[in-house]
């Protein structure tokens, strides 16, 4: 039987997709904003067979407080957006929902050699990037499936944290673009996304742990006919 496509919008009515919710696990990876909308998305989910849900957020519910941020520290910004949509999941009362905070992703089409093309300026050149390549986001979501855990909120970040200016001048040589300019700027406050406890309680070995050592022409070989 053909698989039925189904188109859902978050920001209009979604009288139509109940039989698009007829299962019991439920991945909802949206990149959206929109409070509102989730809560009228989480009202349909409630109403299904849907006892689990995995929800992608991400890394930005954490402010730039030139420290290491984790899940366990209340480190988040409490009027975030992203965090006020994981907190309507999390207190629903007919849901089991795990909580994965992507950091930035690279690899696959998203070369990071090209993020700053066309005269961009990357600011704040010796801050320090978090960032996840695309397969090791599969990777994650698959682990906490087939393990069944749920209940939980994890950072998913790579184990390295270069610079800006050192990660983004590798990876514009790498794509034989123009190196990107820097502005000169003395702000260099970041945050450093802990991956710990993702590492711990799934067991998880990353892919690509040193993003210093990601070579992104072979994803762009892997993706050739």
């Amino acid at each position: 039987m053909p698989a039925r496509g189904f188109i859902v919008d978050i920001g209009k009515p979604m009288d139509d997709i109940d039989t698009f919710l007829r299962s019991d696990m439920l991945i909802v990876n949206i990149p959206s904003r929109d409070i509102d909308g989730f809560e009228r998305l989480l009202r349909k989910i409630e109403a299904s067979p849907i006892q689990r849900v995995l929800l992608v957020s991400s890394t930005s519910v954490y402010p730039d407080n030139c420290k290491l941020v984790s899940e366990t520290a209340a480190d988040e910004s409490p009027d975030h957006p992203l965090l006020i949509i994981e907190n309507l999941f999390r207190n629903s009362r007919q849901l089991r929902t795990t909580v994965v905070r992507f950091a930035g992703l690279i690899g696959g089409n998203r070369h990071p050699g090209r993020f700053f093309a066309g005269g961009k300026t990357v600011k704040n050149p010796d801050a320090r990037v978090n960032l996840i390549h695309r397969d090791d986001c599969i990777n994650i979501l698959e682990r906490i499936v087939v393990n069944g855990v749920w209940g939980e909120t994890f950072n998913a970040c790579a184990d390295s944290h270069p610079s800006k200016r050192e990660f983004y001048t590798r990876a514009a040589k790498m794509a034989g673009a123009p190196l990107p300019n820097f502005e000169d700027s003395d702000d260099s406050c970041f945050k450093i996304v802990d991956n710990r406890r993702l590492k711990r309680v799934l067991g998880y070995e990353f892919l690509h742990p040193d993003l210093m050592a990601i070579r992104f022409d072979q994803d762009r070989q892997q993706r050739q006919p």
